[in-house]
């Protein structure tokens, strides 16, 4: 066994927790700072959509922080539609069965329950906003200091990085309602996935929020179009209204499942736009001290995926891994860019099929999708990929592949 070492990360959530509880775990201690309190957490806004599938959950599970398996709805499978342009009805309409079930657990469940899972293990908590000044200190009283809140001063010590970042302002306006009282699809759940040409995205799944099963709405309009609605809504019912107006409007067959939802709670909403970025890994502080940045502190996808948890609980496996590999030996920039290296061999796929979904399809991935309708091991591997996104590539990123692997299909 390895000395014990110290450990500072700053921000609590899906990644910051199950890294902080896996090195608990592993006999080290662990001290997190985050700016709210498990309370105001539970009592305030939703923080995201967190669609979970099985490979992000099996991390959970190996830490013992999977707390909701029994109450939490499951989502069996990815169903994918087109609207006919003339709103005929559906141009495209296919369903994939997921090989292991995903799990959606509100993060208001979720952060507070884990936060009080890390203390009983031994970990310290410090409840406060943290800057360049609290992170110096971290970095003379720590082995390794981790950054993995993406937002404030501190977010500006990672450099943008051009070359994995191909957007510089948000690609989508977005928005979040979570509901009760919707129609169930019929036969098994999905995560109904529509894509409106032009226009923008809108997919739902079952979930368990702080007042039990619901269901997560989400919209993603393309800026300036139709979608791109949410700034002059005021308030919870008008939120709820505006997302049945999209669906009214945009995908009547979804509208019709929701004839009579009503939001779980009034902060069972939010609204807002970011851009996908990544970020190199090393932060300097102006003493020459540096940190390591982790999850969507460096690396932001836009949710279209709905990659965005499972990426947290997947940086923070690899993080962990390469923490223990290291034993006694320093944590020094090299170190910090090799593991930042070693889950983005991983990410880098999952970047490279959410940023191609934010761009207009080219036409092989048209045929892609159309073609899932008609082969239905198409639409299984599809569904799966979410799961693993580096089944994607190379058929879904290049057309000749693409057209390989389709004639392969067909034959």
């Amino acid at each position: 066994m390895s000395k014990t070492r110290h450990f500072t990360i700053v921000g609590g959530g899906q990644s910051g927790l199950q890294l902080g509880c896996g090195l608990l775990d592993a006999g080290h201690t662990v001290h997190i700072v985050q700016n709210r309190t498990g309370e105001e957490i539970r009592a305030g806004k939703v923080l995201s959509s967190q669609c979970m599938f099985d490979q992000a959950l099996q991390n959970e599970r190996d830490l013992g922080l999977n707390f909701w398996e029994d109450q939490c709805p499951t989502v069996d499978s990815i169903n994918f539609c087109v609207p006919a342009p003339d709103g005929s009805g559906k141009a495209i309409d296919w369903n994939g069965k997921l090989d292991k079930p995903g799990m959606s657990v509100d993060q208001r469940l979720k952060i507070p329950h884990w936060m009080t899972a890390f203390e009983k293990r031994g970990g310290r908590i410090t409840i406060a906003e943290a800057g360049i000044a609290e992170l110096e200190d971290y970095t003379r009283e720590s082995d390794l200091v981790i950054v993995a809140a993406g937002k404030g001063e501190i977010n500006k010590l990672f450099e943008r990085d051009p070359e994995k970042s191909p957007y510089d302002k948000p690609q989508r306006s977005l928005a979040l309602t979570y509901v009760t009282g919707m129609t169930p699809r019929p036969d098994h759940s999905a995560v109904n996935f529509n894509l409106i040409p032009g226009i923008g995205e809108y997919f739902v799944f079952p979930a368990l929020t702080t007042t039990g099963p619901c269901d997560i709405m989400v919209f993603e309009g393309i800026p300036g179009g139709p979608m791109d609605c949410w700034k002059d809504v005021r308030g919870p019912e008008q939120h709820l209204e505006k997302s049945k107006w999209i669906l009214d409007t945009f995908l009547p067959w979804e509208a019709e499942r929701c004839r009579n939802v009503a939001l779980t709670d009034d902060n069972g909403i939010l609204a807002g736009a970011f851009a996908p970025t990544v970020r190199k890994p090393v932060g300097r502080l102006p003493s020459g001290a540096i940190v390591l940045g982790m999850a969507d502190a460096v690396c932001l996808n836009d949710p279209i995926t709905g990659q965005g948890s499972n990426n947290a609980s997947k940086a923070a496996k690899f993080y962990l891994d390469a923490i223990l590999a290291q034993e006694d030996r320093p944590f020094d920039a090299a170190f910090m860019q090799a593991t930042f290296d070693s889950y983005w061999a991983y990410a880098q796929f999952v970047v490279g099929w959410t940023n191609a979904l934010l761009a207009p399809p080219p036409p092989h991935v048209l045929q892609i999708m159309g073609s899932a309708q008609a082969f239905p091991q198409l639409a299984k591997r599809i569904a799966n990929g979410f799961n693993d996104p580096r089944d994607f590539f190379p058929w879904f990123a290049v057309p000749e592949e693409a057209e390989a692997y389709l004639t392969k299909l067909a034959a």
